[in-house]
């Protein structure tokens, strides 16, 4: 850790001689508590809640000169307590983030490579996640056309991921080369994403393919097909996005989509989100079918509750969801207070044990998150979620529906800019 500061000093010291540069330090502390009590699936009487403080904090070194950007993150993400008072040595809590340079060849065009956040749209297929302490973070090469007159950006992708820093011929080219067993992620990854602006509104186009290694050294490909659409119909903001995938996942043939739609209505009290999502799935793969639509890189606690029963851990998804939600958010005091509807449905016909079949309502939740700016550089936000749970939802991931159900969080962030150098 002490190497890493250090090294950080250095640089900025050389950096901040660099009259045509502009440099910029800043820092982040993050620290968030949370009750846990039914959070992700149901709890019952057998369990006890959990209750915990999570802390990231980073460090941000940002240059940016007439040909290039630069950028370096160094996060160490830890468990309030998972480290003694007196240590000589960390648990691995400390890495890069970040580390990315993005060279100009002309204004408009640009190629940048390095670990880097991918973000698109609404984040729902390519999110940074940074709702995780951790975030979400991918090794690729990015070549980027980016033309604001004409309202057009353009962005191609490619990663190709090993696991092993052995040297050649010793690895690389002995049994086993190039085989990847980090479970998750992918071995190679290759996309592109146009969007297009326009007065009223504007839309994107997603290709974009994912590359596995399989237990016998294949690799099985499977690609999401997307086109995410906003238009302004009066005061009314109308967005969507619909997706699809083909292709393989490991010895199954993929066919899944996603389609979502929602409408902003502007009130005399408070703006009105009304939506639906559809998210294919039936859970089963005895056919050699994969119907499950996966979101697979997105900034999924963003979507279908904040409790996080879809798609971010256990697998709820598998059956497939229909989510209808209602969302608004009130101004209160210096701060706004957010809330949140859903209501969830099965997107497949589902049995129970005796073979009867389950009503496809899964159940209720509602959010609700306060946030207050502080200062300059301060925020704070408290939140508190409970999910009503219907029969079929305790049929499909076990738990006991009639124990209370919620997640109770705080998390304050500091946010410094600690030095800004100007060209």
């Amino acid at each position: 850790m002490k190497k890493i500061y250090l090294l950080t000093i250095i640089l900025c010291t050389l950096l901040v001689t660099q009259t045509m540069a502009q440099i910029r330090i800043s820092a982040e502390v993050r620290p968030r508590s949370e009750f846990r009590n039914g959070f992700k699936t149901l709890t019952d009487d057998s369990k006890d809640p959990a209750f915990f403080t999570e802390q990231r904090s980073r460090l941000y070194l940002d240059y940016t000169n007439s040909d290039f950007v630069f950028k370096l993150a160094f996060q160490d993400v830890r468990i309030w307590g998972e480290t003694t008072q007196i240590f000589k040595e960390e648990p691995g809590n400390t890495f890069l983030s970040e580390a990315w340079g993005q060279y100009f060849f002309k204004p408009e065009f640009s190629v940048k490579v390095g670990r880097q956040i991918l973000s698109y749209d609404n984040q729902r297929f390519l999110g940074g996640l940074e709702w995780a302490q951790q975030g979400r973070r991918h090794d690729a090469l990015l070549f980027i056309y980016d033309s604001e007159p004409k309202g057009i950006q353009l962005h191609v992708g490619l990663a190709y991921n090993q696991d092993n820093d052995v040297p050649e011929p010793g690895f690389l080219q002995g049994d086993g080369a190039n085989f990847y067993s980090v479970s998750g992620n992918y071995k190679t990854m290759q996309y592109a994403w146009f969007h297009k602006n326009y007065e009223a509104g504007g839309f994107s186009l997603l290709v974009h393919n994912a590359g596995y290694q399989n237990a016998d050294s294949t690799v099985s490909n499977k690609q999401t097909f997307g086109f995410i659409p906003n238009v302004n119909i009066g005061k009314v903001a109308v967005a969507g996005d619909f997706y699809y995938q083909s292709g393989k996942q490991g010895t199954n043939d993929v066919s899944a989509f996603l389609a979502g739609v929602n409408a902003t209505i502007p009130t005399a009290v408070t703006p009105l989100t009304i939506g639906v999502e559809y998210i294919s799935g039936d859970g089963d793969l005895t056919d050699g079918k994969n119907t499950n639509f996966n979101p697979d890189f997105g900034t999924n606690h963003a979507f279908n509750g904040f409790m996080d029963y879809y798609f971010v851990g256990p697998a709820n998804g598998a059956v497939g969801v229909n989510d209808i939600y209602l969302k608004t958010k009130w101004k209160i005091g210096k701060g706004n207070l957010q809330g949140h509807l859903h209501q969830f449905f099965t997107g497949s016909t589902q049995y129970d044990g005796a073979g009867e079949e389950l009503t496809k309502a899964m159940g209720t939740e509602i959010d609700l998150v306060y946030g207050i700016k502080l200062a300059e550089a301060v925020t704070w936000n408290i939140g508190y979620s409970q999910m009503f749970a219907t029969d079929t939802m305790e049929s499909i991931r076990g738990g006991d529906r009639t124990h209370i159900q919620n997640w109770a969080w705080t998390m304050i962030t500091f946010k410094p800019t600690l030095f800004t150098s100007s060209k």
